[in-house]
């Protein structure tokens, strides 16, 4: 015989399955924002590189441009 009557049994399985579908669905929502908070947090990393970059190429550009003017200042 079992420990509960198959009727009662039913309302325990059905609370079981909520709880867990309610824990899953909190899981996702955490991963959720996680995953949107990283992504930000990416691209912020993402703008500063091209910031960095771009300021090294005009600083390259710059030096290469002081080169060429003290060679003419010493060939000329």
């Amino acid at each position: 015989m079992p420990a509960l009557p198959l009727d009662e049994a039913g309302k325990y399985v059905a609370g079981a399955y909520v709880v867990f579908v309610a824990l899953l669905l909190i899981y996702v929502a955490i991963m959720a924002v996680r995953i949107d908070r990283m992504r930000q947090e990416l691209s912020e990393l993402a703008d500063l590189a091209e910031k960095k970059a771009r300021s090294t190429q005009h600083a390259a550009g710059r030096s290469q441009v002081e080169a060429e003017e003290a060679a003419r200042e010493v060939v000329g």
